[in-house]
């Protein structure tokens, strides 16, 4: 299907004659209203006529099209726009393709010939531009083109004036086709070769001839149609040849160490290996050309010295002589001195709060069962890590710059003190080649007293590091597991506050991308972002809440992979899936969906009470999770429903045709309380049902008055009360 340009109207600066006269043409042949736009100037902008323009116009309206000329020079860029507006009442396209030459070598450049040609190619392309970009907004369309050169992108003996304005409009292309993005308007630069009077002045006549402008000006259509959704691009184009153009950077060389100067000794003791283009990086946005700045000072915040290569080079990353040999190493053992303090601030930095009185245990040193978080288990075993452990393997050549958490494993062979002296011991287990980055396993025993606490497994990708020929798998790394393929059987949602980060790097992560807006608006973020072990421990504690009563010695392990970052303030949704001891779970952030963690699982120890939570799956009871969440609200709510219900609920649940629980729901008394078992009063309605029927009728997939008259739920007592359960259940019991 041929692109057309129907409904659409196209304005052309320096339309009268090369590459302007091509693209109006084109343009009004395709359906679009053209404002043909020309000063009538000669080549160095002396001089003003008509009659370029109008010659356009004539040949546009001969041919049927629609066309209107303007004779404004681009430095009245608002009354070009208006010519547009006056016309066709809209505008959709702007090319701003005018121009002129004053060529001078760089010493013989006068004031006037800089800025003559600053002024037309750049500060015109920008007036112009400027003029349309409100109503492109306000349509939520526009297309613009810059003409930039090889001239600007190269350089050219002359040209100092004329280069610098041609580079010049790359850059405002490439800010404007950020910022119009969201508005649907798109802006790219090419950079003709084409025969017209500016390059008449610097190319042979046959080349001249050669290098038609019908060569050029498809290009210029297809950027600037409905479907093209290039946006920020570069192109060369010329005698029916299109190339796109990208910046290529070294992978670089850092040439200095924390807290001490910077020299240009270094700076030339390094020159070869910073000019070295072997595996080349290309960066595509200022977020990701800054990532390596940002990335060494952030290793230089926390390392005592500093990798070489800030882009992860694969010959430096990790150096491939020295893998085999670091298979094996043991770090320097580190300790960890704590006391309730440390256990208090962890739980708080893991969303604990005292609106939940389950939670007292957790934040309170005065409470009878005070205990230390099982996941704090891993604040002793970082320490290893981020204390420049890891750079003291020899052969093993990280660049530290370069290193992301991808997974996590903590098993606990006892629980926690609350205080004392934790000592690690860390060894490298492996190290695994990704093709784009090497994994590096790093299992970490962390002690006390000599009395083995828990084992944790760092897994750490090395951007850039693989391609070295290792092996792809290990039998020593702790596995992911798919969660199982049928709904969750609890699902918490809870928030986290604006300050979760802040306060979470009390309990030691103090990398400032997690509280120094400017460090992650340089590392693409456009917030400080959560740290991932912070997600961990809030789904960590939703499993121990969900399924062990918050009981820290159910707790056995707990595997995750980091999948993609959590903004503070923003809603955790943790899916639990329960088979037998082992809980799968995988969590996203609330409001995009975005799976954050995944492949995770927790296992729990046994109990020896024949609870629901500890049945194995299919034997246990669904209605528990419902009534667990009522619970919950109820805490949180009770007052405000006593006054709204005012009666007691009692339900016998039952399985396989016999009594499995009975809960019963107070909303008389006090605050409002659940009950589960005998109940020591009367209640004012009670039902029967089974585990199967109550879940399908709180999801709302079983009518209440359908099952009563079925036989599948049973009531006695003042059934008038049944309609006030919807307040209970509707609103409150939400799986």
């Amino acid at each position: 299907m041929s692109l057309s340009f129907e409904g659409r109207v196209v304005l052309v600066t320096g339309a009268g004659g090369g590459l302007g006269r091509e693209y109006a043409l084109d343009f009004a042949k395709r359906g679009a209203s053209v404002v043909v736009n020309d000063l009538g100037a000669d080549t160095k902008g002396g001089g003003k006529s008509s009659a370029a323009a109008d010659k356009v116009v004539e040949e546009i309206k001969a041919k049927g099209g629609k066309a209107v000329a303007n004779y404004d020079s681009v430095e009245d860029g608002e009354k070009l726009i208006q010519a547009a507006l006056d016309s066709f009442g809209r505008i959709d396209i702007v090319v701003n393709n005018a121009g002129i030459l004053r060529d001078r070598s760089f010493p013989r450049t006068s004031d006037l010939d800089w800025d003559l040609i600053q002024r037309i190619h750049l500060r015109g392309s920008f007036l112009v531009t400027r003029a349309a970009w409100n109503h492109m907004k306000n349509q939520k369309f526009g297309r613009i083109i810059m003409t930039a050169s090889a001239a600007g992108i190269y350089g050219n003996f002359g040209q100092a004036n004329y280069s610098a304005a041609k580079l010049g409009m790359l850059g405002l292309a490439n800010t404007l086709a950020i910022e119009g993005r969201k508005y649907n308007i798109h802006c790219n630069t090419i950079a003709p070769v084409a025969g017209s009077r500016l390059t008449e002045t610097v190319m042979p006549p046959d080349l001249v001839a050669s290098l038609k402008p019908e060569y050029v000006s498809p290009l210029v259509l297809w950027l600037c149609h409905d479907q093209c959704q290039e946006n920020g691009g570069l192109f060369e184009v010329g005698a029916g040849w299109i190339g796109k153009l990208r910046w290529e950077r070294s992978r670089g060389r850092i040439v200095r160490q924390k807290n001490q100067p910077m020299n240009p000794e270094a700076v030339r003791d390094q020159w070869d290996k910073i000019c070295d283009f072997t595996d080349a990086t290309k960066p595509a946005s200022t977020g990701e050309s800054l990532q390596s700045m940002v990335s060494v000072l952030l290793q230089l915040e926390s390392q005592e010295t500093v990798g070489a290569n800030p882009t992860a080079a694969s010959a430096s990353a990790v150096s491939t002589s020295g893998i085999n040999p670091a298979i094996g190493q043991k770090l320097p053992p580190s300790t960890f001195n704590f006391n309730h303090i440390q256990c208090i601030l962890y739980a708080l930095g893991v969303g604990m709060s005292t609106k939940d009185p389950d939670h007292l245990r957790f934040l309170y040193e005065g409470h009878p069962d005070f205990s230390c978080l099982p996941t704090f288990g891993v604040i002793p075993s970082q320490a290893a890590m981020m204390d420049g452990g890891l750079s003291s393997v020899p052969g093993l050549n990280i660049d530290f710059t370069q290193v992301l958490h991808g997974e996590q494993y903590l098993e606990l062979y006892k629980p926690l003190p609350t205080s004392g002296e934790l000592t690690s011991q860390a060894t490298i287990a492996d190290v695994l080649d990704k093709g784009s980055g090497a994994v590096i396993i790093l299992d970490v025993n962390t002690y006390s007293r000599g009395e083995l606490v828990c084992f944790n497994q760092f897994s750490v990708f090395v951007v850039g590091a693989g391609g070295f020929g290792g092996k792809r798998t290990s039998e020593k790394a702790k596995a992911v597991l798919p969660p199982p393929q049928r709904a969750p059987d609890a699902v918490v949602i809870d928030s986290t506050t604006r300050d979760q980060a802040a306060l979470y790097r009390l309990s030691g992560d103090w990398n400032p991308l997690h509280i120094d807006p400017s460090f992650a608006a340089m590392g693409g973020f456009q917030a400080p972002i959560l740290h991932g072990l912070c997600s961990f421990g809030f789904a960590a504690r939703h499993v121990l809440k969900q399924f062990a009563a918050n009981d820290p010695s159910r707790f056995k392990s707990i595997k995750v992979r980091f999948v993609k970052p959590v903004l503070p303030g923003q809603s955790l949704q943790t899916e639990m899936w329960k088979e037998g001891n082992r809980i799968h779970i995988q969590s996203k952030v609330k409001e995009t969906d975005a799976v954050v963690l995944s492949g995770a699982y927790i296992d729990l120890h046994a109990t020896s009470e024949a609870s629901p939570e500890n049945l194995p799956q299919g034997g246990g009871l669904q209605s528990e999770l419902v009534f667990e969440e009522i619970r919950r609200r109820i805490k949180d709510l009770g007052s405000e429903l006593v006054k709204k219900v005012n009666a007691v609920f009692s339900w016998e649940i039952t399985k396989d045709g016999k009594n499995a629980a009975q809960w019963t729901i107070d909303l008389k008394n006090g605050g409002g309380a659940l009950h589960k078992g005998p109940y020591p009063g009367k209640a004012d309605l009670t039902f029967t049902v089974s585990d199967e029927n109550f879940v399908q009728m709180v999801q709302g997939k079983l009518n209440p008055q359908k099952a009563f008259f079925s036989g599948k739920l049973k009531a006695r007592g003042n059934i008038m009360l049944s309609q006030k359960l919807e307040v209970i259940l509707k609103d409150y019991a939400k799986l």
